[in-house]
């Protein structure tokens, strides 16, 4: 949901924030949470929670209690205790909801990692904030720069100001472990600041950056989910995924977060199934078993020798086989349970839109001339039918008749002349 500057301007063409993550109502920001408490006033004698909810760069949030009492809401810029110095972020919840986030995350209200905001931030330290992110760019390439100088195998992928620009945090992600104290030492020399490494998992950087996943959506990881649980390859199996890392991979490169959420569905379906190791013992022979389709309910066999012939049975008739064999009896064949599924081809959707079949291009094309032709004389002859007919007079229909004559003359003699050669040859 994007806020009121994100939408569009009056002549339709979108306004955008242009503020990179830190809109002031915090409504198309990273893992933002919907405040469905906010309309809701508290009972008469309860104190509002004192405890306030501050996010920072790319979705790094922490809780922070306010001790002066600050009048605060979802939005406001307030400059928070940092260790050194102090740091600048943006409130994105507060009231009794906080609460709620906090024993979700299992954090205790009396911890040191709960430290006390300061103030709300001023124009002095808005505008040392906004100078020390924009020097952030420039510092990561520059410091990719000397990570390769001195052949070190890590990725720096992002890199955080402090609010007052006293202290610069480098992610980064490696395989191994990396010895970078030479780097430390040059980039406080190159930078004149404060510096903290801290690495992060693959998981963790996608989360940061950000990006579209392979369904054309955001990334889970940097719009709602919180925490990351391991993904085997068991639940592409379950599921009955192609064991392709291109296609199981997300922009992470490991597996995708969405392969467990469906894992539980498919797991309790296929408890109804036998297993896939199990053969069937059949008069005709062995049969092994090639493929399930979990939601239909069937399953295709397979005689060995005979691997180009499936039989399709369903799922009881083959947990009444595999019974059967516990009993060390023999069924007739697979083609007798095969043969009672009837299949259904009724088609399920309809040709609503009118489209053409595909072969239509097949066909050779009519040439247009002969239809304009004919639509010419068409309108000749209709124009010839208006005309009012003129009265003929009799000498008219006498020179005709004459004229006709003639003419009748002439194609008789035409047809005279080819006999009369014929009778000169004979003489």
């Amino acid at each position: 949901m994007g806020c009121s500057s994100c939408s569009s301007g009056k002549d339709g063409q979108p306004k955008g924030c242009k503020n990179n993550g830190t809109c002031g109502t915090d409504g198309c920001n990273k893992l933002t949470v919907f405040d469905w408490l906010s309309n809701m006033s508290l009972p008469g004698g309860v104190a509002p929670f004192h405890c306030v909810e501050v996010r920072f760069k790319n979705g790094r949030k922490s809780f922070f209690k306010n001790i002066e009492n600050l009048s605060l809401s979802i939005g406001d810029i307030v400059a928070t205790e940092a260790s050194p110095g102090h740091d600048v972020g943006i409130v994105t919840l507060t009231g009794e909801l906080v609460r709620i986030q906090m024993k979700k995350k299992k954090v205790d209200i009396d911890s040191e990692d709960v430290r006390k905001i300061y103030r709300k931030a001023s124009q002095k330290d808005i505008d040392i904030w906004q100078k020390a992110r924009d020097r952030e760019q420039a510092i990561q390439v520059r410091s990719r720069e000397i990570a390769i100088r001195l052949k070190l195998q890590m990725k720096i992928s992002d890199i955080e100001f402090q609010g007052d620009g006293s202290k610069c945090t480098f992610y980064y992600t490696a395989e191994e472990r990396v010895d970078f104290r030479q780097l430390i030492k040059e980039f406080a020399q190159e930078f004149s600041t404060r510096i903290e490494m801290r690495q992060i998992g693959f998981r963790q950087e996608a989360a940061r950056l950000g990006g579209i996943g392979s369904c054309g959506r955001e990334l889970c990881c940097s719009t709602w989910l919180t925490d990351f649980r391991s993904v085997n390859t068991s639940a592409a199996r379950y599921q009955q995924l192609s064991l392709n890392p291109q296609k199981l991979a997300g922009q992470c490169g490991k597996l995708k977060c969405c392969l467990n959420y469906e894992l539980d569905a498919y797991i309790d379906a296929l408890n109804e199934f036998p297993k896939t190791e199990i053969k069937l013992q059949t008069e005709k022979g062995t049969a092994v078993c090639q493929k399930i389709d979990i939601f239909k309910g069937y399953l295709w066999y397979a005689y060995e020798g005979e691997w180009m012939n499936w039989h399709k049975i369903s799922a009881d008739h083959a947990n009444e086989i595999i019974d059967a064999n516990k009993k060390k009896e023999k069924v007739a064949s697979l083609e007798d349970f095969a043969s009672e599924l009837i299949e259904d081809t009724k088609v399920d959707f309809e040709n609503v839109v009118g489209q053409d079949s595909l072969t239509r291009f097949d066909q050779p094309k009519r040439s247009r001339r002969r239809n304009k032709n004919r639509n010419r004389n068409k309108k000749k002859v209709a124009a010839e039918n208006n005309k009012p007919t003129p009265q003929k007079s009799k000498t008219n229909t006498s020179e005709n008749k004459n004229s006709n004559k003639k003419k009748n003359n002439q194609r008789n003699n035409r047809k005279r002349k080819p006999q009369q050669r014929k009778n000169n040859d004979k003489s």
